[in-house]
């Protein structure tokens, strides 16, 4: 049995030296604690001889320095692991995004160009990758210990993480929150592989559509294009207003609101203007918008969010 986890990516030996220098700070300071309490008990134990001096007489400048200096390290600790989370949900640009839906009791991948993998994820090293996790029936946490990896996966929420894979490897996957009785057996697998094996196993696993050309099917199937138009690029106009905004070039754009705020097109907010259209209502829009909550699974989700995401993509910046 080893003791000592691999550390995969270049963040997992961030963590752990992290995680050392807290332990080490935190021992120090139990045994000065310590260490002054056993000096004083025996030193000035009853009976001793010892001249104790004026009680009433005291000096606060060695309590006073060793506290502040005790603090000092610790924010400086707390500073560096903030930066640290802080980092870790900032994903670059160029991330591969890979979609993962938990479920009891497995895990299911899908790749944008539509590959589909359950309890396993095949990826390339030395390049970021981005997890954009959900799941579709109660709390499960992705979890992938030679990563340094620990998320709550969520119902009805995205949530992303990303990181880069430094070593070519075989990596075990968990959740490790209790989701159910066959908790334990929700476990799976990461491959992490060179670019060009990644790209061979991407071609001999292509299956079927992309998710972006699955949400488009998806699109036309539920009638979106009745208000955003067959494209995206906006609904007929009915009277001076259009019935709903164009969709095209909308992500990752800010969009206005009618309590007068802005947020993000991310797949958090495409999501929510899905199944919960009332949580966003767009300025200069009427409130046209129906529920698809229960109507579409998460799966199927996934695809229509990928299809607008790709919408005006050859034409944006």
């Amino acid at each position: 049995m080893s003791f000592v986890l691999p550390q995969a990516t270049a963040e997992a030996a961030e963590v752990d030296h992290l995680i050392l220098a807290l332990t080490l700070v935190s021992c120090a300071v139990l045994l000065l604690v310590y260490g002054l309490m056993w000096l004083y008990m025996i030193k000035y134990r009853a009976g001793s001889a010892l001249d104790r001096g004026a009680p009433m007489q005291k000096t606060w400048r060695l309590e006073i320095a060793w506290t502040t200096a005790t603090l000092m390290i610790f924010f400086g600790l707390f500073l560096w692991g903030a930066d640290l989370y802080v980092r870790l949900f900032q994903a670059p640009a160029n991330a591969l995004r890979v979609y993962v839906v938990g479920k009891q009791w497995l895990w299911k991948i899908e790749h944008e160009g539509g590959q589909r993998e359950i309890n396993a994820l095949h990826l390339p090293i030395s390049r970021p990758i981005q997890l954009v996790m959900t799941s579709e029936d109660v709390i499960h946490d992705f979890s992938l210990p030679a990563f340094r990896i620990k998320h709550d996966v969520l119902p009805g929420r995205y949530e992303t993480l990303w990181f880069t894979v430094e070593k070519p490897g075989v990596y075990r996957l968990f959740c490790t929150q209790f989701c159910g009785a066959e908790h334990a057996s929700m476990v799976g697998e990461v491959v992490a592989m060179t670019e060009p094996a990644f790209e061979k196993w991407l071609g001999e696993n292509r299956g079927g559509a992309t998710m972006a050309a699955g949400g488009r099917s998806l699109y036309a199937s539920f009638g979106c294009g009745q208000c955003h138009g067959a494209d995206g690029g906006g609904g007929t106009q009915i009277g001076s207003a259009a019935p709903a905004p164009a969709l095209k070039n909308l992500y990752g754009r800010s969009v206005a609101l009618q309590d007068g705020g802005f947020v993000t097109a991310d797949e958090r907010y495409l999501r929510d203007a899905i199944v919960a259209p009332s949580t966003w209502r767009v300025a200069g829009y009427p409130p046209l918008m129906p529920s698809f909550q229960g109507q579409i699974d998460e799966d199927n989700l996934l695809k229509i969010v990928a299809y607008i995401k790709s919408l005006g993509e050859e034409t944006q910046p």
